[in-house]
């Protein structure tokens, strides 16, 4: 890396994102275009901060792409894919299928032979699923028709990578091996025939499958009893890594067999923790590679042939605004959600770096075409944040709003009212009851024992740690109401509390707590919904024993009921004395002969409890004041 060392070299790259990112957002243009910028700065056309090894920092941080995919078989379980069926194969399917005939013929009209212009046309239908992702989330559209609808063209153009791959080596226009390909020699496929190559393709996807059914659960089982977040981590790295190397093996897309991957664990309760692990290398990785295609911009090429960059720029964009705008039209898109689909997707895609490198190894592609056609790319790819920009800017205010405006439920059904932490003895019971009336909830355990246990017993139970503000995020925090912490652990708990507190406000939180002190703590933190696990229990009990030893129905009910508001009350009261232990004892004393001379009183006058106690009026009036109480301390 031109003498200065590794550690200088990362010392560039961060301090690029880190200065070019926040003035690009501050300019309006988005990370993704900040990235890009910051990339052509310190390029070789730039600064020349870094120079040919931006190549290997390419290869590098194609990484983040195969993490993202994974992370977005995480949130497709197969249920939902299915139901998703239509949007993916109809309009996913035709927008590949056309955007290839179209490139083809355009090619084939410009001298290329036939095998090149469909090696061409499949390779410049795909968009990038990286910056379209991207840049839609970080403007909040990915919930508009024009989201889902760019989602479900990404994801079918993912799949089909893996066909395309598989169809490159037919399209070989000579027999002799390119040096290039010579040195690309250490798949397990390589100099099999075509059936010996389609069978291992096959094993190695059944394999990752039925690995990801049977075997990744059990194996991350045995990670999380270790109670060691870092080697959840490492494991988690460990089978994205794996599964990377083990689809490069047999001259497939990584990112593919970590979507798949993903896909056949998005059911599995350690789905939250994984997203949670990793988010952090992702977002990193992805930075990284804008960096890296901002870099490798070979302005030398553009500034020698001009022209043709411009035309292949111009060429792509148009061709596939206009095919993505008729297919917006077919599958009836309102105008605004239309334009914005087609600006979208109006673009080439990280994943035309490998295909066109794959086609030139085997005598598809000329290396002096496919070389501009990498650039047109690149240039494509750097556009969009700006084609975006100009669209929300000038376009989409003449053509109304941007958001849909029906309730149209969202497709990824993961944003549930309620969050659940802790499904013990308390917390299964409040769950399963929100459950069995309706009320959707996402539950988290940190016991993997018991969430397997739970699971069997056919409850959707997922394996996290609730403190974790990233693993709460990835379960739909930000979008639910309220959060019940039933956990064991108090000092957890208060963890929990703090951090909800500091990044999810808007929840309303309730919480166990073991006895009057634990309740104290809680209250003390801001908590108004604090309930003591045995304090029913115990009510429950006492009630039965009042019945037992005669005394009438509704005298042990409300008897019950009044102990339990004086109870109530006098915490709310003890707990601001509790430091001061001559003061909180008088105080506790006082409490308790004022509740038994009351309950000792209403006893005594018949007249005054006579079937009284199924009157709740009065009792309600009684747990209004005490609440206002609560709530106004």
């Amino acid at each position: 890396m031109h003498g200065e060392g590794f550690f200088f070299q990362a010392f560039v790259y961060l301090v690029a994102a880190v200065v070019s990112v926040p003035i690009a957002k501050r300019l309006g243009l988005g990370s993704v275009l900040g990235y890009l910028i910051a990339g052509f700065i310190i390029g070789p056309y730039g600064l020349k901060l870094i120079g040919q090894e931006g190549q290997d920092v390419m290869h590098f941080a194609e990484f983040g792409v195969v993490m993202m995919l994974f992370l977005i078989g995480l949130e497709l379980q197969p249920s939902l894919l299915w139901r998703m069926r239509k949007p993916i194969l109809g309009l996913g399917g035709l927008q590949v299928l056309l955007t290839t005939t179209v490139i083809t013929i355009m090619g084939k009209a410009l001298g290329l032979t036939l095998q090149t212009s469909l090696a061409v046309g499949m390779t410049l239908s795909l968009s990038s699923t990286a910056i379209v992702l991207q840049t839609l989330n970080e403007k909040g559209l990915m919930k508009t028709d024009a989201g889902q609808s760019s989602f479900s063209v990404l994801l079918f153009q993912d799949i089909a990578v893996i066909p395309m791959l598989a169809v490159m080596p037919l399209l070989a226009v000579s027999s002799l091996e390119t040096s290039a390909t010579a040195h690309h020699g250490t798949g397990w496929v390589e100099g099999m025939p075509g059936w010996g190559q389609a069978l291992v393709v096959t094993a190695v996807i059944a394999a990752i499958i039925i690995a990801g059914l049977f075997l990744v659960r059990p194996f991350f089982r045995i990670i999380a009893k270790t109670g060691l977040r870092e080697l959840f981590t490492a494991a988690a790295l460990l089978l994205i890594i794996g599964i990377a190397l083990l689809m490069s093996k047999v001259g497939l897309s990584p990112a593919l067999g970590t979507f798949l991957a993903g896909v056949v664990l998005a059911n599995s309760e350690y789905r939250h923790e994984l997203e949670g692990d990793i988010e952090p290398f992702k977002g990193l990785l992805l930075g990284l590679f804008f960096i890296a295609v901002g870099a490798s911009i070979d302005f030398s090429l553009i500034s020698s042939k001009p022209g043709l960059i411009g035309m292949l720029v111009l060429g792509l964009i148009c061709a596939k605004l206009a095919i993505l705008l008729i297919l917006g039209k077919i599958f009836k898109m309102g105008n605004d959600q239309n334009i914005l689909f087609a600006f979208s997707l109006a673009q080439g895609g990280e994943f035309a770096f490998v295909l066109f490198s794959f086609a030139v190894q085997n005598n598809v592609i000329e290396e002096k075409i496919a070389n501009p056609l990498i650039g047109a790319v690149a240039i494509t790819m750097a556009l969009t944040p700006l084609m975006l920009l100009l669209n929300e800017k000038l376009l989409q205010p003449r053509f109304g709003t941007k958001e849909k405006e029906n309730g149209k439920a969202d497709t990824i059904d993961e944003e549930n009212p309620v969050i659940v932490a802790g499904f013990g003895n308390f917390g299964s019971i409040v769950g399963r009851l929100l459950r069995a009336n309706g009320v959707g909830i996402t539950v988290l355990d940190l016991d993997s024992d018991k969430v397997e246990l739970l699971r069997k017993l056919g409850l959707k139970v997922f394996y996290g740690d609730a403190s974790r503000h990233d693993l709460l995020h990835s379960a739909g925090a930000d979008k639910a109401k309220l959060i019940i912490l039933a956990i064991n652990h108090h000092d957890k708990v208060l963890e929990i509390i703090k951090m909800i507190k500091k990044h999810f406000p808007h929840l309303h939180i309730f919480a166990r707590a073991s006895g009057r002190t634990q309740a104290y703590e809680l209250m003390d933190a801001g908590v108004h919904h604090a309930y003591r696990e045995t304090l029913d229990t115990s009510l429950s009990a006492g009630i039965d024993v009042l019945r037992t030893l005669g005394f009438r129905s509704h005298q042990a009910h409300r008897a019950t009921k009044t102990f339990r508001y004086h109870d109530e009350e006098s915490i709310n009261e003890l707990r601001h004395h509790r430091h001061d232990s001559k003061t909180y004892l008088s105080l506790a004393r006082q409490h308790i002969e004022d509740l038994e001379q009351l309950l000792l009183s209403e006893l005594g006058d018949a007249e005054e409890h006579h079937d009284a106690g199924w009157d709740t009026t009065f009792m309600q009036d009684k747990f209004g004041e005490l609440k206002e109480k609560k709530d106004n301390p």
